[in-house]
């Protein structure tokens, strides 16, 4: 068999097992705690490795290991930026997001941001996370469509039209059967593939280039003085904005709803505990992996058109064809990990938060998979018909995101008492700082666009809180 036979069946197969876990878990799926937070029954290895895997997506195997072609040894500090974050978010949000989620039966984000607030405020409140949430995942989602066209061009004789439309149905279909379980058990299976890829494809390069001192000595060789610098060539202050704003990548993690209802569906404080070291072990093995892939690619293919797909081309030249479509499907994994997170989310926003589901169960139920079908067309046409880097698409709607809910987040989970007209003002100066910053010309590490709309949010929230909570 030639490679793109080998690869069709192992994806075939590996499709058809996603769909009949979307079967599996459309029987565990009565009601819309169910659909949205899978009954608040979240172990351990399902949370931790759903999180990890949704939060990578597309841009991890494929951006962050372009980036790292790219830029050299600096990619290291967004890596770093990625995982502070991480940290953060399951050792100070994740116990307070879940106890206060279930105190007060939130099912979504958008609950607890529009929490004790009442009226027009509360609507003005839901109404504008609901949009910001919709808007900034239609270009998230086109990112992973975009990702999983470009893997089915590379393999099969399509064209990107064809193999995005292809990747985002298969998305879809076990996204609308199953829900949040569906979701959870295939992001599961995906985080594990690619852990796996993280670990074989750097270790075989490695051993391709002739072990640490080859690796050293060739990029070194291939490498600009700007790539070895962990400054990216900067100095000074440049230097500095180069550093911050690569580690302030972090603050989009605590505003990104479908990592943050992994939180608020843990079955207990055991799940929490247990779910914080698999984290942990995942984006150290992933994160790092990558980084380390794009470097010693440079070295092995050091004129690359397009460096995105340096994932694709070592897969290509060192690895036989049968363990090249298992490594074909981790890309694949990535993509649709996050995607489907973003869908549930989304649907969430329009039958639950937005009340366009009314009040019957079976309805609120109708109306959440008719938006993810909604979405996903409308994500489809974007990826088509407006083409961006997986990287900087990615990184748009995680700052933009993050920006506009993480101030309001720590705030509240803090004890804080806010005023609605506070959460209200924060939580549109994020996002539009963050828009605005996104179309200006980037500055060193884009710290205007990765920093200030989320501490815009933060000195709002502070002169206009309301008192501290005994």
């Amino acid at each position: 068999m030639d490679k793109a036979t080998i690869v069709l069946i192992t994806l075939v197969g590996y499709k058809t097992l996603l769909v009949l876990i979307g079967f599996w878990a459309r029987s565990r799926t009565q009601s819309e705690e169910d659909f949205f937070l899978g009954g608040r029954g979240l172990g351990p290895v399902v949370a931790a490795i759903s999180y990890s895997s949704s939060a990578s997506s597309a841009w991890t195997l494929l951006g962050l290991s372009g980036a790292a072609y790219v830029l050299g040894v600096s990619v290291l500090w967004i890596a770093s930026g990625s995982i502070i974050g991480m940290l953060v978010a399951w050792f100070w949000i994740a116990r307070r997001l879940m106890r206060f989620s279930r105190k007060h039966d939130h099912l979504t984000l958008t609950d607890f941001l529009a929490h004790d607030s009442t009226g027009t405020a509360r609507q003005f409140i839901v109404i504008s996370a609901s949009v910001i949430i919709i808007f900034s995942f239609v270009f998230y989602v086109a990112a992973q469509f975009q990702g999983a066209g470009n893997t089915f061009a590379t393999t099969f004789d399509l064209s990107i039209e064809q193999s995005i439309v292809i990747g985002a149905l298969i998305i879809m279909i076990y996204t609308l059967l199953g829900g949040f379980w569906a979701v959870s058990v295939t992001d599961t299976l995906q985080g594990l593939l690619m852990a796996f890829t993280a670990v074989l494809l750097p270790v075989v390069a490695l051993i391709e280039v002739g072990g640490l001192s080859g690796f050293l000595e060739g990029l070194r060789a291939v490498s600009s003085p700007a790539q070895l610098s962990w400054t990216a060539g900067n100095a000074g202050l440049m230097a500095i904005g180069v550093i911050v704003g690569s580690l302030s990548i972090g603050f989009g993690t605590y505003g990104q709803p479908h990592l943050l209802v992994r939180f608020m569906a843990l079955r207990d404080e055991r799940a929490l505990r247990q779910a914080r070291v698999i984290t942990m072990v995942w984006y150290a093995i992933v994160f790092l992996g990558m980084c380390f892939l794009g470097l010693v690619g440079h070295i092995l293919h050091p004129l690359v058109g397009n460096p995105e797909n340096i994932f694709f081309i070592l897969t290509d030249s060192l690895f036989a064809p049968m363990l090249g479509a298992v490594l074909l499907a981790a890309v694949l994994s990535a993509i649709m990990s996050t995607a489907d997170s973003q869908l549930l989310v989304a649907a969430s926003a329009i039958a639950h938060d937005l009340g366009l589901g009314g009040q019957s169960p079976a309805r609120k139920l109708l109306v959440s998979r008719l938006t993810i079908v909604g979405l996903v067309i409308i994500a489809i046409a974007v990826a088509i018909l407006l083409p961006e880097k997986i990287f900087s698409r990615v990184l748009f709607a995680w700052i933009a995101l993050g920006s506009a809910f993480g101030p309001t987040l720590f705030f509240r989970l803090a004890g804080v008492e806010l005023r609605p007209g506070g959460v209200c003002l924060a939580i549109l100066s994020g996002f539009g700082l963050a828009v605005l910053f996104y179309s200006l010309p980037n500055t060193p590490g884009d710290i205007l666009e990765r920093l200030v709309p989320f501490m815009s949010g933060i000195l709002i929230l502070m002169f206009s809180r309301a008192r501290t909570s005994t």
